[in-house]
């Protein structure tokens, strides 16, 4: 009889065990995948938009402007006229945009 209750306690069943997997999927999905898809898809926009004359702030904190495009890097001048070739997933700012948008308090 004992050993009835205890083996009963113990199962849950298949279902018990799928529901928690799934609701643990969906919220991995909702909190890390999710917005990771949202901010590539921010980011290709962002280097869409971006012409020759624009001004930039690279990953790596460089601000300068546009002066070149190629299909996969720009040619950015920087302040003091030297010019440098960057890829164009290492831009992270449009700072001409940045410059013209009030900022928020």
């Amino acid at each position: 009889m004992t050993s009835t209750v205890i083996l009963q306690a113990a199962g849950g069943g298949m279902l018990g065990t799928i529901v928690p997997m799934v609701l643990i999927m969906v919220v991995f999905y909702f909190f890390m995948i999710r917005p990771q898809v949202k901010k590539a898809k921010d980011h290709k926009k962002l280097v869409a938009e971006l012409g020759i004359g624009d001004k930039i702030v690279t990953t790596a904190g460089i601000h300068g402007k546009i002066v070149g495009a190629n299909d996969t890097t720009f040619l950015i001048e920087t302040e003091g006229g030297g010019k440098i070739r960057f890829d164009k997933s290492a831009i992270s700012l449009d700072a001409t945009k940045a410059s013209t948008t009030p900022a928020k308090v």
